[in-house]
């Protein structure tokens, strides 16, 4: 073979066709910023800022003292799985055991997810806005993205009428994310059982992303579409330990899924990372069969924290927002000619506050930013105090 002089061809087509990821851009912005000497506020990344609890923090150093450092089964921790599938049947009504549960970092799960099922040409529908990194994933596997956009309206939800226009016969699967990053957005039950007619109706599959399920406020509930009749035999449901216990430097999450699924996804997870960290994995045992009070404290301050930064942003003329429902997110609509990412730099740039432009999420999201107040409420005033003054 013969081969020409030039440029060596590095990146793959797949790889060039992905965004990077917009938080951590302005994530990493944020901290050339400070090494720069620069007073940064950053309400890029959904990070609680909360120390991961005691206990758990304990528990995996009990599991390093005493040497569980070895390779494990790819699925996970036995002992893990089993408290998974409890807790699933138990807060969410999703009728599995622990055969169908599979530890991996949360990421890793939706990426993993999107692998074993999405073939060359298969369209997924996703929510617009939604998280960064779903439709890089639904890419990188060949597949078409196919945004729902929701609506300020309709608060930012998935509304079955809607993603019914959308289904065509290449549709595979149906992506859901409730409570949802960027907008807070929580579902109604309503919502879930007509999404889990259309499923059925359709033969979908349906992906549920459902890390935030213990933040919601106001006295809502989270509902699983795993939940719903039928439901268990086509969803993956995907949840985990870093908002809920604020272990995000654990990467630590799991997904349950019906036995075939399964199968292939953990064929994934063989050939990929083998098996999450092990010692980690007596932690995220600890977080879930332990004491729960550091979660019902954490979510308390969250609306806490919600509450005062929907008071400040009522301060700036220029901003209008729903009051979010779940997660740690608001997403502000604002005023101007400057695109969300040109907003996003000069709010940096300006007030020296760190936060991402909503296109980053969609086309739904221009004109949009989002603002992660998993931060403490200093820096909530502070930071808020400083985007007034700068767009006054």
């Amino acid at each position: 073979m013969c081969f020409t002089a030039g440029a060596i061809p590095m990146l793959s087509e797949r790889v060039k066709r992905v965004q990077e990821s917009g938080t951590m851009k302005m994530k990493e912005l944020a901290g050339q910023k400070k090494a720069e000497g620069k007073k940064i506020i950053s309400f890029t990344v959904g990070e609680p800022d909360f120390d991961t609890p005691k206990h758990i923090v304990e528990a995996a150093k009990k599991a390093l003292d005493e040497g569980h450092t070895r390779y494990l089964d790819a699925p996970g921790l036995p002992a893990l799985r089993e408290a998974v599938a409890k807790e699933e049947k138990a807060s969410n009504g999703i009728p599995c055991e622990a055969s169908n549960v599979l530890i991996t970092p949360t990421k890793q799960a939706i990426f993993e997810t999107v692998l074993a099922t999405v073939n060359e040409g298969d369209e997924v529908i996703i929510p617009d806005p939604s998280w960064v990194t779903y439709e890089p994933c639904v890419q990188m596997a060949g597949g078409k993205a196919v945004p729902v956009r929701t609506r300020e309206e309709e608060q930012w939800r998935v509304v079955p009428e809607v993603v019914a226009e959308l289904i065509t016969p290449k549709t595979k699967m149906v992506l859901l994310n409730s409570p949802s990053n960027p907008c807070g957005a929580v579902e109604t039950h309503d919502d879930i059982r007509g999404l889990a007619d259309l499923a059925k109706d359709h033969n979908l599959l349906v992906l549920s992303d459902e890390v935030y399920e213990k933040i919601v406020f106001d006295g809502l509930k989270h509902h699983s579409i795993g939940a719903e009749p039928g439901m268990m035999d086509r969803t993956i449901t995907i949840s985990g330990f870093s908002k809920t216990y604020a272990m995000t430097g654990w990467r630590l999450g799991w997904l349950v899924a019906p036995k075939p699924i399964f199968k292939g996804i953990n064929k994934v997870q063989q050939h990929s990372i083998t098996h999450a960290c092990s010692f980690a994995q007596y932690g995220a045992l600890a977080a879930l069969t332990g004491p729960q009070e550091p979660v019902r404290a954490m979510v308390k301050e969250f609306q806490e924290r919600r509450d005062l930064i929907m008071k400040l942003m009522k301060e700036i003329p220029s901003f209008k927002c729903d009051t979010p429902k779940g997660a740690f997110y608001v997403f502000p609509r604002y005023e101007g000619k400057m695109n969300s990412e040109e907003m996003a730099l000069y709010l940096m740039d300006k007030a020296e506050v760190g936060l991402t432009g909503g296109a980053s999420f969609g086309p739904a999201g221009e004109q949009h930013l989002r603002i992660s107040y998993a931060t403490n409420k200093k820096n909530i005033q502070e930071g808020m105090d400083r985007i007034r003054k700068t767009l006054a």
